[in-house]
């Protein structure tokens, strides 16, 4: 019975995602109706329930019609006292062969960053559609495909997810590269007078791909040759995908008619994870390693480390390598002291920092905000100050208003219930804001 659920479990889900959930598992018994299921730890449970019983039932009453039920039943954990230590002599240990580690070449792409390995949460659901419906729809759909966010939000592994798709799946000739590498290779191309091998090498690419298109700014040449490389590609019909830590337009020093070409497509920004998102890829990340830690772990690490999601696996990393090193479960009292160690301190921000940050990024002098001038482009900035000031530094009214210049506490509510009213309806000035607080960070 429990085969024929298997079978057709693997014909439904993705490769990575039948062998991380369904390895394992097996019918223990059954009775009155109800299928007593083994799973291998309570993590497992919990995502089986919560993901796919529909799925499995559904199944499981087409190969027998008296299943009314299932029942998930931890069976292994409880075997095993301590956590796996991978030994020398442990043959399964790495999930690839070893090749496979590395990255190729001829591609750029990494072979670990793959839809399987991406964990979707709230905070970039909007982003993983968008790059599923390119690889539906290659060059027609979504052409480019701009994603940006701040750094460690997961851009470049969902880019290069689309890359290793079309690569193993589409039979296309895909190629990743940052703009720092398109920007060597032009550079050297000029010098040594190989300008058209350059132009025949890029224009080869079915699916070409960009990381961290903000570095382009100021380098002419290279913004031009992107221009006329960009423009080919398109009339052919080849997928563009682009990434940057900001929207297009607020990149100085980028060419009118670049963004132009950026904002033709689809434009999905990767905001900060959510803490819900954050316990989900820390747990995912757990059990690919068949490793699960105590929920009180989980949040922790969720709640001190915050948004970056390498910074996130890399504290994670550090609570996995001295859990095998002293071969027992770490106390809560020992990752905390273990996080506290490895984690990278917090900038503080001071109100004369947000003050600069938003004048800068607004291109006005410093000294304006605090001037009584109603100048428009002066005063959308200043109550944009007050209203990161309260809301994301929970500074009081009164500080806000003796800070900017000696104003009146309800000139500062005014303004904050303004931009709290604003931002519901300008996409644009939300955007802005995003921004603003990705360069606090």
């Amino acid at each position: 019975m429990w085969d024929s659920v298997l079978v057709e479990m693997e014909i439904s889900l993705s490769k990575a995602t039948f062998s991380t959930w369904f390895k394992d598992t097996f019918i223990l018994k059954q009775e009155d109706g109800t299928i007593f299921l083994s799973v291998p730890n309570q993590f497992a449970k919990e995502w089986l329930y919560n993901k796919y019983h529909k799925m499995i039932l559904k199944s499981l009453r087409e190969a027998a019609e008296h299943v009314r039920n299932i029942e998930y039943i931890v069976t292994r954990e409880s075997q095993r006292k301590e956590p796996e230590v991978h030994r020398k002599d442990d043959a399964a240990a790495p999930e690839l062969p070893l090749a496979e580690h590395y990255i190729n070449r001829d591609d750029n792409l990494n072979p670990r960053y793959v839809f399987e390995s991406f964990v979707v949460g709230p905070f970039n659901e909007l982003a993983n559609a968008a790059a599923q419906a390119v690889v539906r729809a290659p060059g027609i759909t979504y052409n480019p495909l701009f994603i940006y966010g701040n750094t460690g939000h997961g851009k470049t592994h969902l880019i290069q997810a689309v890359g290793n798709y079309f690569k193993h799946a589409g039979g296309k000739k895909v190629y990743y590269t940052t703009s720092e590498k398109f920007t060597m290779d032009c550079v050297n191309a000029i010098q040594e007078n190989k300008m058209n091998n350059f132009k025949e090498k890029y224009r080869a690419y079915d699916v070409f791909i960009m990381d961290d298109i903000q570095f382009l700014s100021k380098k002419e040449k290279t913004q031009e040759e992107l221009f006329h490389l960009f423009n080919t590609l398109y009339d052919n019909n080849k997928q563009i995908i682009f990434s940057s830590d900001k929207h297009p337009q607020y990149i100085p020093n980028l060419e009118e008619r670049l963004k132009s070409r950026f904002s033709a497509g689809m434009m999905v920004d990767i905001p900060a994870p959510d803490h819900e998102s954050r316990l989900a890829i820390l747990k995912t990340k757990t059990a690919a390693q068949n490793v699960i830690l105590r929920d009180e772990a989980y949040e922790h690490i969720a709640l001190i480390v915050g948004e970056n999601i390498r910074e996130l696996e890399g504290a994670l990393n550090a609570v996995l390598l001295q859990t095998r090193l002293k071969n027992k479960d770490l106390t809560l009292l020992e990752i905390k002291q273990l996080i506290k160690e490895n984690a990278k301190p917090k900038k503080a921000v001071s109100i004369k920092d947000v003050i600069k940050s938003i004048a800068d990024f607004y291109d006005i002098e410093e000294a304006s905000i605090y001037e009584k001038t109603r100048r428009k482009e002066v005063v959308k900035p200043r109550q944009l100050i007050m209203y990161i000031l309260r809301e994301d530094f929970k500074v009081s009214y009164p500080t806000i208003g003796e800070k900017l210049g000696g104003r009146d506490h309800t000139t500062v509510i005014h303004s904050c219930e303004k931009i709290k009213n604003d931002i519901k309806e300008d996409q644009v000035l939300y955007q802005e804001i995003q921004q603003i607080r990705a360069l606090l960070r």
